[in-house]
């Protein structure tokens, strides 16, 4: 048997790195001949050698967020059923796909290397250096430190950020699952990083606003919830009459929950007014068939909506949309549409519930506060395994990737806004009064408002039409 520090040494001298599951195969083997065959079909510019480059090798699962193995079934189109259920193995492709996006973000701002350099070399001891991985898990020792697991392709080690140093307070909103890169030094083993700094994908602070390419305003609302015994009818038509009138509002966009459905909830059937999920969708077709033809009307599906649960949601099936006129689009959730130029990013904001609940003072009176994290990770749900379920998809469909000029979101029933580096958000209230659900977790929505934003100026005000 191969000494692993032989195997290491040898793939040092011709300077790469190597993935601790190709030492293990190399040590069980015994045979020198297969480190030659490595490297000779291997560039010379390689830095990790992986169990990929084994001939022959069918790998196995190496990691906890990714794998090696480049044969598994994964969705390519997101509309239509969920499909047969997914296992852990599938999920590779989505988080090797948010790891190399949101990693490369970070090392445009900072060089890095892999864990495995830490881990299997003493070459970095004694330097300052940047990795960027996932975190796996993250505690708080008794003594008020927070040490999280990091995880890249390569290996994982364990992260402690000193309490007493500046900047812990960004530590302490660190959750499960977002991509980060950390400046720091390896303890003398190689088997502890301390922390120094922490560095997120984050939007670019040099981030520039669009040039508008027309005046205009458009209309952001959530939550119309059609079907539901707190449905806010008069406030509703107050608002359809105020939108029909107003000649400058070219485009009203819903972030989702456009109808009550059904089964969401146990006992939601004697909330109901309209018990039928075709009728309440009909019903609100003919309500938007009464505003204006030249008023662009986008729909987005949320949580409450008939489609499947888990993010990225498709667009409403067809068999729903009979009574819906010509002006209305429908999109997934989340849809990036371009208003006059203005990329708006839409999405239902289930998230929120997840971030408030791992975010320290995170509240739900303060959505925008939930909005700029996920502008500055990158991502519209950064944690998986939460309330929010996430569908394994080849590529991260939850990323953000290219800068929105709103990001338009809803969900928590409450209108928040905010600027982030350049970005207007905006999370739009409902039209729905207080839940027995909402009371029971004392959350007071703000319903019947409008957020309207000028284009030209990016300026949002609120209207409101409760009374």
């Amino acid at each position: 048997m191969l000494a692993e520090q032989e195997i290491i040494a040898r793939f040092c001298e011709a300077g790469h790195l190597v993935d601790p599951a190709v030492v293990s195969y190399l040590r069980e083997r015994g045979d020198p001949a297969l480190i030659f065959g490595i490297l000779a079909g291997i560039r010379e510019d390689c830095a990790v050698v992986l169990p990929s480059h084994i001939p022959s090798l069918a790998p196995k699962r190496d990691g906890v967020r990714f794998t090696a193995d480049p044969l598994l079934e994964v969705i390519e189109g997101m509309e239509g059923s969920a499909g047969p259920l997914r296992q852990i193995e599938d999920y590779v492709s989505l988080f090797r796909s948010r790891y190399d996006t949101l990693g490369a973000l970070i090392r445009k701002r900072s060089g890095s290397i892999p864990i495995e350099a830490l881990t299997h070399s003493s070459r970095f001891r004694d330097s300052e250096v940047t990795i960027v991985g996932i975190v796996i898990d993250v505690k708080t020792t008794a003594k008020g430190h927070r040490i999280l697991e990091l995880e890249d392709p390569t290996g994982t080690i364990p992260v402690l950020f000193n309490n007493g140093r500046d900047g812990f307070s960004e530590a302490e909103r660190i959750v499960p699952d977002e991509v980060i890169g950390i400046r720091g030094k390896p303890a003398p083993e190689g088997k502890l990083f301390y922390a120094e700094q922490l560095f997120r994908p984050d939007v670019p602070i040099q981030h520039a606003p669009y040039t508008p390419k027309n005046s205009g305003k458009v209309a952001l609302i959530s939550d119309i919830h059609i079907g539901s015994d707190t449905f806010l009818q008069e406030p509703w038509e107050r608002f359809c009459d105020w939108i029909s009138a107003a000649d400058d509002i070219s485009y009203l966009l819903v972030a989702g929950d456009l109808v009550d459905g059904i089964g969401i909830y146990p006992g939601q059937e004697k909330e109901l007014t309209i018990p039928n999920i075709y009728e309440q969708y009909d019903r609100l077709g003919e309500m938007l068939s009464t505003l204006p033809s030249s008023l662009g009307i986008v729909l987005a599906p949320g949580n409450h909506d008939v489609v499947r649960g888990a993010e990225p949601q498709p667009v409403i099936p067809s068999e729903f949309r009979s009574t819906y006129p010509k002006n209305c689009t429908f999109v997934e959730n989340p849809a990036v549409v371009s208003i006059h130029g203005a990329r708006v990013l839409m999405y239902h904001g289930r998230s929120i519930d997840d971030l408030i609940g791992m975010i320290p003072g995170a509240r739900y009176e303060a959505p925008s506060e939930m909005m700029e994290a996920m502008l500055k990770r990158r991502h519209l749900a950064p944690t998986y395994g939460r309330r929010t379920p996430i569908l394994a998809t080849e590529r991260d469909r939850l990323l953000i990737d290219t800068v929105p000029e709103i990001l338009h979101t809803g969900h928590v029933h409450i209108t928040g806004i905010s600027r982030y580096r350049g970005v207007l958000a905006v999370n739009a209230g409902a039209w729905q009064s207080q839940t027995a659900f909402q009371k029971q977790m004392n959350i007071n929505p703000t319903p019947g408002q409008a957020v309207i934003v000028d284009l030209e100026r990016m300026e949002p005000q609120i209207y409101d039409f409760l009374s």
